[in-house]
């Protein structure tokens, strides 16, 4: 199965309060506003794409330890993708799905890192409780993200509906802005510039990892 077509079934036990998530009906509407929202300021449009050179970054691994995007292209491509947090159920399942494409990735000489604003101990949890072999990285403030193009302020109505679903963000994240990434995947090239991009809006909707291969095999071939 794809990842997509688990990520629209989850989506539908969600939004038909099936056991074990039981969620309360009203909440869904809350949420498709603020994706149309998100959708119609065009803020996707903007963020960095194929062709433009990838901001550097050092960022703290699970561990607490410093992880370099220029040590890591120094090995090879460099395969991006940011993530939301340990409470996204759709993002869980795409770190999932990304874990069982490591060895064609890594094969193709790739590393592969998650960025996500929570703090080292919920990257800890997350690379746990999804059995990473590759890590989360801290992002604090979302500055890397928005360094992408990728960093958005949650609306008032829906922190409101995070707080009573029990997200509470500024603790997961240790940065009481409320702000988080679109979810976005990228491929950097050893020379900083980024050879695939897809960044959407809409959570509930990740590219597949196979996407990947073609571009980094390209990558390969002409290194």
């Amino acid at each position: 199965m794809s990842l997509q077509a688990r990520l629209d079934a989850f989506k539908a036990d969600f939004r038909a309060g099936k056991p074990p998530y039981n969620a309360p009906p009203d909440i869904h509407p809350v949420m498709e506003r603020a994706t149309d929202e998100l959708i119609a300021s065009g803020q996707a449009g903007r963020a960095l794409k194929a062709g433009d050179r990838a901001p550097a970054f050092t960022l703290r691994g699970p561990d607490g330890e410093a992880v370099s995007s220029a040590d890591l292209l120094a090995k090879g491509p460099l395969v991006v993708t940011f993530y939301r947090g340990v409470w996204c159920p759709y993002c869980n399942m795409e770190l999932q799905a990304l874990q069982e494409a490591l060895p064609a990735i890594a094969a193709e000489g790739a590393s592969l890192v998650a960025i996500s604003p929570q703090n080292p101990v919920n990257s800890r949890k997350s690379v746990r409780q999804n059995q990473l072999g590759f890590p989360i990285l801290s992002d604090e403030h979302n500055a890397v993200a928005h360094a992408f193009g990728l960093r958005f302020a949650l609306p008032g109505y829906l922190v409101e509906l995070y707080k009573k679903l029990g997200n509470d963000l500024p603790t997961v994240n240790g940065d009481p802005s409320w702000t988080l990434p679109m979810p976005a995947r990228y491929v950097i090239g050893q020379d900083g510039v980024i050879l695939y991009s897809e960044v959407n809006p809409d959570y509930t909707h990740r590219p597949e990892p196979s996407d990947l291969l073609p571009v980094l095999r390209q990558a390969r071939a002409t290194a």
